[in-house]
Parts: structure tokens; sequence; C-alpha cells
């Protein structure tokens, strides 16, 4: 099905379909399951701070606009159309949420070896730098194939009549990327006004056993979804 335009140009979409991965466009509602961006933001912001977060939110909010770009040239219609497109997609985004899954619960386990029981004064490790966060969120966003059909199903139906296609659909990329950011850092804000007990390492690790088993976790899921 495809939707026309004043230039003459079609904009393919799907059903509307939002993943549970971004919070709705209207602000009006949260996430009820966390999705891999909330885990990978959270923990990053809990890990090393504040900077680190903001980092992780704005490496995923390009992830999304690159996604959104993907959707406005048409090239995310393949996930759409094509079985195999969506398939490697979906097994990629597993496998990467499984290897970052698969570090935090090792360095869980590296922490705990390397902390005696019982000691809450023991220094945080040293956390990862910015650029190291940014990738995590640019990656863990872009290994997500329904963000991709999120982006091609949903945005397009906000196009007015009459209007040119490609400046509207760049328009409201940009427009929900920044509902986006507010959203997440308001969680990492959040983390922040905690940071004393998160920096307990009996916390940290804990976190980090949960945050781990939960991307990988997700992954599975991910691994098991069909096409929308």
């Amino acid at each position: 099905m495809r939707r026309s335009t004043s230039s003459g140009q079609g904009l393919p979409f799907a059903t509307p379909q939002r993943p549970s991965e971004k919070p709705p466009p209207s602000g009006g509602g949260g996430v009820t399951i966390p999705g891999p961006t909330t885990v990978v933001i959270l923990r990053q912001s809990i890990r090393a701070g504040r900077p680190a977060g903001v980092a992780t939110v704005l490496g995923n909010e390009t992830g999304w606009l690159v996604w959104c770009l993907a959707a406005a040239f048409g090239l995310s219609a393949l996930l759409v159309v094509s079985e195999l497109a969506f398939d490697v997609m979906r097994i990629v985004g597993a496998i990467v949420l499984v290897w970052f899954g698969a570090r935090m619960l090792w360095q869980a386990r590296r922490g705990a070896e390397g902390v005696p029981s019982g000691d809450l004064t023991a220094p945080a490790p040293a956390g990862p730098s910015l650029w190291s966060c940014y990738r995590s969120g640019l990656l863990t966003n872009l290994a997500n194939p329904k963000a991709g059909v999120f982006a091609l199903s949903f945005l397009p139906q906000f196009v007015p009549e009459g209007a040119p296609a490609l400046p509207t659909l760049l328009l409201l990329a940009v427009a929900s990327a920044l509902i986006d950011l507010a959203w997440y850092l308001g969680i990492v804000r959040l983390v922040g006004a905690a940071e004393g007990f998160f920096k307990r390492p009996a916390v940290r690790r804990r976190l980090e056993y949960v945050s781990g088993t939960l991307l990988i976790g997700l992954a599975v899921r991910l691994a098991l979804t069909s096409k929308p």
C-alpha cells in the first residue's frame, strides 16, 4: 500500500505498530517493560554517572535518526517487504544484545571476585569512556529492526496531504528524537539523584547481573520474533 504525495512519489508504509522500546510521541506514557535502550541507558548512568548516561542517550537518538532517514529514503521498506532482510537484521541485533549482556555478566562476576564480601568502601571500577557510551547507545538502537519498521509505518501517517514528503518526514524525525531525548534525559536525571545508593559495590554488581540478564532475555525475544 502506498500513500501518494503532491510530488507524485509514494511513501511505503505498513500497518501501524509501535515497538515497546520507544515512548509514545505524545509523551503521555512510559515503557512498562524495559527495552534494550532503557536497560543500556540505566546501566551506563549507574555505572559511570550522568555524563555517560547523556552520551548513551545521544547515541540512541543518533540511531533513531538513522532509521528515520532510512525510512524517508525508502530503505526501511526492505524490512517490511523482505522476510530475509528482516530476519538478517533480527539475528544480527540479537547477537549484539547477547554480546552486551554477556559482557555485563562477566564484569559483574569479575567485580564480585575482586571485592571482599561486605566491603562497602571499595572504589568504583573505572567507567567507560563517553565515546564507548555513545557507541553502545547507537548500536543498541541500530540492532533493533523493529525501530526501522516503526519509523516506516508511523511517521508517514503525519505527512499532511500536499506537503513535501521528504522535508516533512525529516522534520518529524527530529521532533520525535527531541521528545525521546527529553524522556531518556529524565531517566538519567533520576538515576543521578540516587547516585549515592548506586555507588555501593553490592548494588552495582546486582544491577550488572540484572542488566545483563535482561539484555540476553530481550535478545532471545528479538531472535524469536516474527516480521510485523
